[in-house]
């Protein structure tokens, strides 16, 4: 039975049934084939009540995904199901959109299939990405409590993290069983977070100095907004305290002891070239992240030739400003001069917040310049939570609720305000923002045209590549009117080329991570610190950094064959509307796209 919550979603589909069903003439082949991506979509996001709350849905609010391996097991057999009915279409009755949707869910269906072999490989808890870190970051970003059911739900997925974790450490030993172990710091960074995670809740753990859980600051303060009365407050506040007592803290300890012991088991930090077969996968990484055929060797070279490029600009740059002295001086003026310091304070983090929403709110009064489409939900700023900024990505964004009830939010890691200097943080305001990936996702999911695995999926080459030109296009406008704020701009570039660089060599050709450390130090402008973890970041998720340069340059290359191709009629408007209006899609699928809007546009 669908609930009354998930009307909003599901209205598409059901509208498109009654039509169906009430019409004299027959569907056509078209109509029946959206019906059933949605269909298939609907099948997915009803196993993973995860991504049904990230969605804004309240279905099963009081659970955590499966992610044990008889789920996984079932999820592949659901995907063969899935590609056997899509199998099915005759693609020839289909008119071009609809077919274009069929491909793209069967080549998602046929690489997440033939991406089985590599199941075992990603490493499930690292100081990027896992369970340990994502549970509180979904409860206090995630679960909204509208009601005191919701509070129910919020303090039975608490005590589910019992089994939620004890799936985690399965996981992660059938995996160091097949020789699949991360890096060492992997999980030196990862017990720390799990430590801070659970510290406040009263048991006795190292370095436990918390005045409060975050989790149950979080439930206490979107309890007391219920203004339900002292004593259902009190009652409720308890229930989880026993559950954060009870369930999540012995969990987190087990996982901890598992982490401790992979740790002694590690054997030093290393790319994935390394594990069984690595190089394979490796390669098929790449494939999925920039959704080309290019080699770990062929982007090794582009980035090369990138960073020798963007130098040459950062040069003309140097000399605008007068500054005397070669770039790895300029590099280290940028670095430590206090002109570029927001200051290790709450009032230097405020300040940061309040220019990197300034800049956004500007771009937003100029998007008539480049754009036909707008987004429709509201986008805020914030920091990273404590309890994960030591292991956060510099700065990063998460989509909106698509039924409203959640805005797009940028996160900018505060946490060490060295690494968040004034001169780039404009480009990373756009990148985030507008007119980067709240921007991007948010028209995506706006397209009702589109079935719903487009609305809400997506391909890192493509939405990063996004991102990156983003940074791009303000430039055209006029803006980055600062030399400083415009050598920040390509600053942001150099570190994407640099990605490719350090990418490859880290999981193809055997770079230590000292030496691709030193790589962005002697390259780039950012500190040591930054760039080291950095570099940990890649080791961990490999290949998706090479995504972003790839992507930009990609968006780029077909924006002026077109222009070139259209001369007077070519419209920037019109062109990003082609880029945004189709979700996201695979490089080759986007010049498919812009090559037909040039054809058209042409006569």
């Amino acid at each position: 039975m669908i609930s009354k919550r998930l009307t909003w979603l599901m209205a598409p589909l059901l509208a498109s049934l009654l039509v169906l069903a009430g019409c004299e003439k027959a569907p056509t082949p078209s109509e029946q084939a959206n019906v059933l991506f949605d269909e298939l979509f609907m099948e997915d996001l009803r196993e993973s009540p995860e991504y049904m709350t990230y969605l804004g849905m309240r279905e099963r609010y009081d659970e955590w995904d499966d992610y044990s391996q008889a789920a996984t097991d079932k999820s592949i057999a659901r995907s063969e199901n899935h590609l056997a009915q899509l199998q099915a279409i005759d693609a020839s009755t289909l008119d071009k959109s609809t077919a274009l949707s069929l491909a793209l869910y069967t080549q998602r269906l046929e690489n997440g299939l033939a991406d089985v072999q590599w199941r075992y490989h990603r490493y499930p808890v690292n100081q990027m990405r896992g369970m340990h870190a994502g549970i509180p970051s979904f409860m206090i970003n995630q679960h909204l409590v509208a009601n005191v059911e919701e509070a129910q739900a919020y303090i039975a997925r608490i005590k589910g993290t019992e089994q939620l974790l004890a799936d985690v450490i399965v996981d992660l030993n059938l995996r160091a069983d097949k020789g699949v172990i991360a890096p060492e710091f992997a999980f030196s960074h990862s017990i720390r977070d799990s430590r801070n995670i659970i510290a406040g809740i009263g048991i006795a753990i190292e370095g436990d100095d918390a005045e409060e859980n975050p989790i149950l600051t979080d439930f206490k303060g979107k309890v007391a907004a219920l203004e339900l009365g002292a004593e259902v407050e009190a009652d409720l506040v308890a229930q989880l305290n026993t559950a954060l007592a009870e369930q999540m803290a012995p969990a987190y300890l087990k996982l901890i002891a598992t982490l401790q012991d992979l740790g002694e088991r590690a054997g030093g930090n290393f790319g994935v070239g390394r594990l069984p077969e690595g190089i394979a996968y490796y390669n098929n990484r790449l494939k999925r992240m920039t959704t080309t055929d290019l080699t770990a060797d062929q982007i090794h070279e582009l980035g090369l030739q990138e960073v020798t490029r963007i130098h040459g600009e950062m040069g003309q740059i140097m000399q605008s400003v007068g500054f005397e002295g070669d770039l790895q001086a300029f590099f280290e003026f940028i670095r430590t001069d206090e002109q570029f310091a927001f200051g290790d304070t709450d009032e230097g983090r405020a300040a940061y917040i309040a220019d990197a929403t300034a800049f956004i709110d500007n771009m937003r009064t100029r998007l008539d310049e480049l754009f036909f489409t707008k987004p429709k939900a509201p986008l805020k700023v914030k920091a990273v939570e404590a309890f994960r900024e030591k292991s956060a990505g510099r700065a990063f964004y998460q989509r909106a609720a698509p039924d409203g009830s959640r805005p797009g939010t940028y996160y900018a890691n505060l946490s060490n305000m060295d690494d968040m200097r004034s001169y780039d943080l404009e480009a990373l305001a756009y990148h985030e923002g507008i007119p980067g990936h709240h921007m991007q996702g948010s028209i995506s999911q706006e397209q009702t045209g589109l079935p719903k695995f487009r609305r809400y999926g997506g391909y890192t080459a493509y939405s990063e590549g996004w991102g990156l030109y983003s940074e791009y296009i303000p430039k055209e406008m006029g803006l980055y009117e600062d030399p400083y704020s415009d050598f920040g701009r390509l600053s942001m570039e150099l570190w994407r080329a640099c990605r490719l660089v350090v990418d490859t060599g880290l999981h193809a050709q055997g770079w230590s991570r000292e030496k691709a450390t030193s790589y962005l130090t002697a390259n780039t402008a950012s500190n040591e610190s930054a760039n080291l973890k950095a570099i940990e970041r890649y080791m961990v998720m490999p290949g998706q950094a090479t995504a972003y340069k790839i992507g930009m340059l990609k968006i780029l290359e077909l924006r002026e064959k077109a222009r070139a191709s259209l001369g007077d009629k070519f419209d920037i408007r019109a062109f990003h509307e082609v880029v945004l209006s189709n979700g996201a899609v695979p490089l080759n699928v986007l010049e498919d796209l812009v090559n037909d809007w040039v054809a058209s546009t042409q006569g």
